[in-house]
């Protein structure tokens, strides 16, 4: 039996794979759908073993490892800190998702949430399966962080129940701009909703492309994020509008008071000419 191990995480928002390709004598552009797929001979002098061993590099910030130890795992991403790839340190290991592929000769091909078995491993397996848990572990950052901003609403929300709008136009803004870019993110950076290039060519990679995003509940997880995604603009919305509302009740009481002030003036000026 011989059985690959994946691990995928995230290591950053967006890797720029042009700049990774090039460090490694691969000149070529990679669209924003590819993936940047290092192996053993671009691995050998970073790690001491390279035998069965790939990495497959995702523009979303999603890295999948074959066949890695977690030590071999720090030497690769200490190596693309060389080369100034953008890592946020603080999430390494925070988004995880793992699966196998095990071959056997005489097996029959099955295939679960875990594990997959077939009887002769094929590259284009290989591919799919990095492709579907990168997206998947990918998903899973967007997904915790939309919950935090939601707690963050909710905070402001029960500050509205008191009457308070505690929100000041700069925090407004930088809410709106993470929805947005959560919106990018599922949409245009992870491609949830796209095959990659390899199934229109291949059945079985088609079948098995859309096998492994039914089991992982992609196109479910991607709708309810969507969802959430939809609820926090309406809601951040909402508070503009309060928040504009306040100004603008600010303004006319700025210019009521200015009006006072000018007739009280005016009158003084009169009773003293009087």
């Amino acid at each position: 039996m011989v059985q690959t191990e994946f691990k995928a995480i995230v290591i950053g928002n967006e890797i720029n794979l042009n700049k990774i390709a090039e460090h490694f004598g691969i000149n070529r552009k990679f669209k924003w759908e590819e993936s940047l797929i290092l192996k053993s001979n671009e691995l050998q002098g970073i790690i001491s073993q390279t035998d069965d061993k790939m990495v497959y590099v995702f523009h979303f910030g999603s890295v999948v490892f074959l066949n890695f130890q977690h030590h071999e795992m720090m030497d690769v991403i200490n190596y693309f800190k060389k080369i100034e790839v953008d890592i946020i340190q603080s999430s390494l290991f925070k988004y995880v998702d793992e699966y196998k592929i095990e071959s056997i000769p005489e097996g029959i091909f099955a295939i679960n949430n875990e594990y997959m078995v077939t009887k002769q491993q094929a590259d284009y397996q290989l591919d799919i399966v990095a492709t579907i848990l990168a997206k998947s572990v990918a998903l899973d950052k967007i997904e915790i962080e939309i919950s935090l901003l939601l707690d963050e609403i909710e905070d402001v929300v029960n500050n509205l129940h008191q009457g308070k709008l505690a929100v000041s136009d700069e925090k407004l803004a930088k809410m709106s701009a993470s929805i947005l870019g959560f919106k990018l993110s599922t949409i245009s950076y992870i491609m949830l909703l796209d095959k990659p290039a390899i199934t229109w060519n291949n059945e079985n990679a088609s079948e098995l492309f859309n096998e492994l995003t039914t089991l992982f509940e992609l196109s479910e997880r991607y709708g309810k994020n969507r969802h959430k995604i939809d609820t926090l603009m309406d809601i951040t919305e909402v508070f503009s509008g309060l928040a504009h509302a306040k100004r603008g009740t600010r303004l006319e009481w700025a210019v009521i008071i200015m009006i006072g002030i000018e007739i009280v003036l005016s009158l003084i000026d009169l009773f003293f000419k009087g």
